[in-house]
């Protein structure tokens, strides 16, 4: 499983209900926008854990937070210091806002949700991201101490298709949902 079929299958969609609710969206809307943004942060977390220290950066962020708590309670992504928890997560993914700000365009043209709603759900999103990793790391009995573990796991979770190229199953990802 994906990360976003993880995050969309979790407590029932939970997330997209309580996004789409929070944001004056329908359902379909959330899952277009998830559609563009997931693959996005997918690639950067793939990116992340290649650079020098990025996966360590990685493994420190999965110890640090309590990520999977966001696919089991989605209200407590709305909470001021859990967006600035997925704001610190884009930082690491993307390296700068000018990149946040590139996907949150791109994904309001894709699918005509306005940039400012996108920006504002990055962050949300990337807590789920890591909440979704979170929960395949435990389900797969991963320690987050296991460096090789981790590297593993994220390059299955990208790569479901185990061809060693995560580039189909990204935009496989975003065509299930255009």
């Amino acid at each position: 499983m994906n990360i976003l079929e993880t995050i969309l299958q979790t407590a029932g969609g939970g997330a997209v209900e309580t996004i789409a609710k929070n944001f004056g969206l329908n359902g379909s809307q959330v899952k277009d926008v998830m559609g563009q943004l997931v693959p996005a942060l997918s690639r950067g977390m793939q990116k992340n854990t290649q650079q020098t220290d990025g996966l360590d950066g990685f493994i420190a962020a999965m110890k640090s937070g309590n990520h999977s708590r966001y696919l089991d309670q989605p209200g407590d992504l709305f909470e001021t210091n859990n967006i600035d928890d997925g704001n610190k997560i884009l930082g690491h993914l993307f390296g700068d806002k000018t990149v946040s700000r590139e996907v949150a365009n791109r994904a309001s043209q894709n699918t005509g949700v306005g940039s400012s709603i996108i920006k504002k759900m990055l962050p949300m999103l990337a807590s789920l991201a890591m909440g979704a990793m979170s929960n395949q790391s435990s389900a797969a009995g991963v320690n987050s101490s296991q460096s090789t573990g981790v590297t593993d796991l994220l390059s299955s979770f990208l790569d479901s298709d185990n061809d060693g190229s995560i580039a189909d199953d990204l935009l496989g990802m975003a065509g299930k949902f255009l």
